[in-house]
């Protein structure tokens, strides 16, 4: 009763009773989580998943459960698994197995869905297959557990995230439930506040905070940070507020049986938080991290900043309306451009009294009474007032300073200082694809507004873009990037456009800004989503809403500047940096719904991308205070005349009135959700454009060519689960050509390639494997894309005699075979140098010091050769058809090698016996043959002859041979292909064994059961 005390109505206390009740309960499901966790059921439960799953020892086992998996209609009750890379399932019931195994890389969708038959399930979507599991004690949990293993699958392997600033994830080997939990909460909280990625949740407080312009104690929860104390209210009030460390100056704890706590900050402004659990604790970790002392010889200065402190909490009660609150602190350091471009092309006329400047002069006023209340800078409280404020629209002479608060652009400026500076001095004069894109766009950014007419815009829009690709070559620069740029020059200063630049690319607009736009399709995804939940109408007419999604693909990545005037498109601009990409589905919802009769009328696609057009011209912005110099013509006067005006100040208010109701934790839900099946197919399209292009040059069929497909990108990943800093990882861009997007090193290529040659003769341990791999390496890159592995398979399985031995054959001349492997005694062993010593040997390239070869320059710092590739591909296209005579004569060393390869291939075959003796017979006819005609071409003495007859006995001893002791020997003899293929033409059993046909599906069906268990063995 003490605690409900404080309340000033019989609603609050209302507010704060279910509060709690929720939280008890809350607490009390935590609490039976986690007696259910039983050290020594996980043990059992971990050695099973090893007995059934038969996976690598590294894998990490995060949890597991009791359900059933529905094959049709049929339930199995068994157990899921859940491990790093994997989803496992294992069921034994009335002697029938059930087992299934699917990595999270593999997984198409991921959602929660519920029929007649399912009341609540979890579907899996993976290789064309459904899979539901039901009957789940915690099914929320579980669904949250795996879409964070999903999601964490997909930023690791594809988006090769390394996780450095968070230790839970930084090691797939080390992932646990728990690590997985706390990275997800401090991703919605950074998402919230709007925080740097540096930040990760540390602490979380339930409190009152005191609110001195509503008069009353909020409650709420305290999340800390490493920099930063933020405050988010959970009584509807939807009221939050963000405290950097570097602004408090002290911290005191007031009385303790109300549990309170005092933070005092820069600027004479105080917060005041009550019934605090532990706020001693919270006390003392606030002021370790702001450096703030609290020993004893600091005690009278304690007590007068502690009086301080409570005579300021007295001031705020009484006088809220007179509380000063801190503005920004500025950084110091030197921007290039101190003004924005707005400020210089039109400055404004204090003395207009034009009924728009009056306008505008009253939006000014509205706001400043705005700080004067809730406060200004850094951390001005943030409310439903303040969100009122953005629909109605910003004024001109604020929206820079707005744009940088709301983004969190300004604690990134003044964490940095100095930062933009340093980064528009490195990258002056530097030529890469970037800057080369970014000249050819500078003059298509807003051409029709004055500020880039001139060269003071069109440098600073040259710095800031430059300075950024410089900063992060990972996205470089992406069309569209200019056009936002140009949008932030005129209403921010130069340093601070670069900000917010950041802040729109890496936290507010996720993987938008690359190759393959991810982040933009995923938008429109969710925003497809969107239109069958909230206009069933226009799904009822239109059932392909993928018409949607190319339309608005510039309305995501430009925010609407690229379709409404310039004028208009800041509006739009105000609201996304307030409540993020949730504005910008509102407001496609909106102009979709605006023109909803419109849409069903229309015949075809092209009459709607008509009618949204005519739209988007007839938008205007009434209190727009720019002059017609400055504001965009409309593209038709007749149309517009023919359609009525639309205010953007109407349709951003209709549009958080119809479907403000939107939440942002759905749409990062749905992002999730839909980021799964975006990627998906852009992989499947990369695998259809490979299987087009290979398809052309092999005899395999479409369905071998897509398994094949599989297993050569599933070896590629297999190296990629159980490290960070794996070098395959490194090899996989894809901002390459399809078919350099996925390769395979050396050790992955061997793994696979004995897997599926045809006459098991080259183990992933045999010195033919580092031929094999030598030998179909065209470009000598160390490097095998899925052309070149397919063409190598393809002689094996299904070319002629004669092509398979010219394959055999050519294994044992340079580039495969560069010396004798005679000098190691055991045949199967490599050497572990002999991994790349072959590509130092190679003068086309230069091997880097972590052993991989970047075929390509990290975008935006490296300069693509386009006549290098030009020269490439007029090479493959004038190359003639090799023909036997074109092969090099294979000598001493060589041939007794390639006779040693056949005897392996033979082993084990049914008619081994006979097959060693036609080889045999082979290779003493051929001796005998080149004895002949050497006695015929050279005359020679008898101790020639005496030489020359004892040279094959000396082979077959197999002794040792130094290079100098040699060259005489190989200079005697040597075989042509040609003669190899004659003789072995007359030994019908060898021609039989070599046109045996292959069972490609057969292979193919083993490669895929044994790919996990060749690299469990290892």
């Amino acid at each position: 009763m003490r605690t409900l005390s404080v309340f000033d109505s019989s609603e609050d206390i209302t507010s704060f009773v279910q509060g709690k009740i929720r939280g008890l309960i809350a607490e009390e499901g935590k609490t039976s989580l986690v007696l259910e966790e039983d050290p020594e059921k996980f043990r059992e439960a971990l050695l099973r998943f090893e007995k059934w799953f038969e996976l690598p020892p590294k894998e990490k086992l995060v949890t597991y459960y009791s359900c059933s998996y529905w094959r049709g209609k049929v339930p199995c009750q068994g157990w899921l698994y859940l491990s790093t890379n994997f989803l496992c399932f294992y069921s034994y019931l009335l002697g029938a197995e059930v087992k299934l195994i699917i990595s999270w890389d593999e997984i198409w969708r991921l959602e929660k869905t519920s029929n007649v038959i399912l009341t609540e399930s979890i579907h899996v979507l993976a290789h064309g297959e459904d899979h539901y599991f039901s009957m789940l004690m915690h099914l929320n949990e579980t669904f949250v557990i795996m879409e964070q293993l999903a999601d964490y699958s997909v930023k690791r392997l594809f988006d090769k995230e390394s996780f450095q600033r968070e230790p839970a994830l930084s090691d797939p080997l080390q992932i646990t439930k728990r690590g997985l939990e706390a990275h997800a909460k401090s991703e919605q909280f950074r998402t919230f506040f709007r925080l740097p990625k540096e930040e990760n949740l540390l602490e979380v407080h339930e409190s009152f905070l005191w609110v001195p312009f509503s008069h009353y104690n909020t409650l709420g929860k305290i999340c800390l940070s490493e920099n930063y104390l933020c405050f988010a209210s959970q009584d509807g009030s939807q009221c939050h507020v963000i405290i950097p460390m570097r602004e408090v100056i002290n911290v005191e704890k007031s009385d303790a049986s109300s549990r309170a706590l005092t933070v005092c900050m820069r600027g004479k402004r105080a917060l005041r938080f009550s019934e605090v659990r532990g706020y001693q604790l919270l006390a003392n970790t606030i002021r370790s991290r702001c450096g703030i002392s609290a020993s004893p010889q600091h005690s009278a200065s304690s007590e007068a900043i502690r009086g301080e402190c409570q005579s300021l909490i007295n001031h705020f009660e009484d006088n809220p309306e007179d509380v000063t609150l801190m503005v920004g602190q500025k950084d110091s350091s030197k921007a290039v451009s101190t003004e924005a471009l707005m400020t210089v092309f039109h400055p404004q006329d204090v003395e207009n009294l034009e009924p728009k400047m009056l306008k505008e002069k009253m939006k000014e006023q509205s706001w400043n009474i705005h700080f004067s209340e809730y406060g200004r800078g850094t951390s001005m409280f943030f409310t439903r007032k303040t969100r009122d404020l953005i629909v109605r629209g910003v004024p001109e002479a604020l929206r820079g300073e707005l744009w940088m608060l709301f983004s969190g652009a300004v604690n990134d400026m003044a964490t940095h200082p100095g930062h933009y500076s340093d980064l528009v001095e490195q990258s002056l004069g530097t030529s890469t694809l970037a800057t080369d894109e970014i000249e050819r766009d500078l003059h298509r950014s807003l051409p029709e507004h004055p500020a880039f007419q001139s060269d003071t815009g069109i440098s600073a829009l040259r710095r800031v873009l430059t300075a950024y690709a410089y900063r992060n070559p990972k996205i470089g620069y992406c069309q569209a990037m200019n056009i936002l740029t140009s949008v932030l020059l005129l209403y921010a200063k130069e340093e601070e456009a670069f900000w917010l630049l950041v802040a729109v690319c890496e936290r507010m607009l996720p993987d938008y800004f690359n190759r393959r736009i991810i982040g933009a399709l995923v938008d429109q995804a969710v925003f497809e989503d969107l239109i069958r939940e909230n206009l069933p109408q226009l799904v009822e007419h239109m059932t392909d809403l993928s018409f949607f999604s190319s339309v608005s693909l510039s309305w995501f990545l430009t925010l609407f500047i690229s379709v409404l005037p310039i004028e208009s498109a800041v509006n739009v601009v105000d609201c996304f940096f307030y409540d993020g990409i949730k504005a910008i589905l509102q407001l496609g919802l909106a102009v979709l719904d605006y023109n909803l009769g419109a849409l069903i009328s229309c015949q075809d696609d092209a009459e709607a991308v008509t009618i949204l057009n005519k739209f988007f011209d007839s938008v205007t912005n009434k209190d727009s205070p720019l002059p017609s110099t400055v504001q965009q013509a409309s593209v038709g006067n007749n149309d517009r005349a023919s359609h009525l005006n639309v205010d953007i100040s109407e349709l951003i208010r209709e549009a958080y009135e119809k479907y403000g109701n939107i939440r942002t934790e759905d749409v990062e839900s749905s992002r999730k959700r839909n980021k799964l099946h975006v990627i998906q197919t852009l992989e499947d399209t990369t695998k259809q454009n490979v299987i087009r292009v290979v398809t052309q040059e092999v005899q395999f069929s479409a369905s071998h060519l897509d398994d094949l497909y599989n297993l050569f990108k599933r070896q590629h990943f297999l190296c990629c689960y159980w490290t960070m800093k794996s070098p395959a990882l490194l090899h996989h861009d894809p901002s390459l050509a399809y078919l350099d997007q996925y390769q395979l090193g050396f050790q992955q290529f061997s793994g696979l390639f004995s897997l599926l040659e045809p006459w098991a003769f080259c183990n992933s341990k045999s010195p033919l494997s580092l031929w094999v791999f030598r030998l179909i390496d065209e470009n000598q890159d160390g490097l095998v894309n899925f052309k070149e592995f397919c063409y190598a398979l393809d002689t094996l399985y299904s070319g002629s005699f004669t092509n398979k031995l010219k394959f055999l054959f050519k294994l044992h001349l340079p580039p495969a075979f560069t010396g004798s492997p005679l000098h190691l005694k055991e045949q199967r062993i490599i050497p572990v140098a002999e991994d790349s010593s072959h590509l130092s040997r190679l003068p086309a390239f230069d091997l880097p010091e972590d052993g991989v070869i970047k075929k390509s320059p990290e975008r935006g710092r490296g300069k693509v050769d386009l006549q290098a590739y030009l020269k490439q591909w007029q090479t493959e296209i004038l190359r003639k058809e090799e023909t036997i005579k074109d092969i090099p004569r294979i000598n001493q060393t060589q041939f007794i090698q390639f006779s040693k390869t056949l005897y392996n291939i033979f082993h084990g075959d049914p008619e081994e016996e006979t097959l060693y003796r036609a080889v045999a017979h082979v290779t003493s006819l051929l001796l005998r043959m080149e004895e002949v005609g050497r006695r015929l071409q050279e005359p020679s003495s008898p101790s020639e002859s005496t030489k020359s007859a004892d040279a094959p006995a000396a082979a077959e001893e197999e002794e040792p041979s130094q290079e100098a002791g040699t060259d005489l020997t190989e200079m005697q003899w040597s075989f042509s292909f040609e003669q190899v293929l004659a003789s072995l033409l007359n030994e019908p059993t060898v021609v039989r064994f070599f046109e045996r046909p292959v069972d490609v599906h057969t292979k193919l069906g083993q490669a895929r059961v044994a790919q996990l268990k060749l690299k469990a063995n290892k």
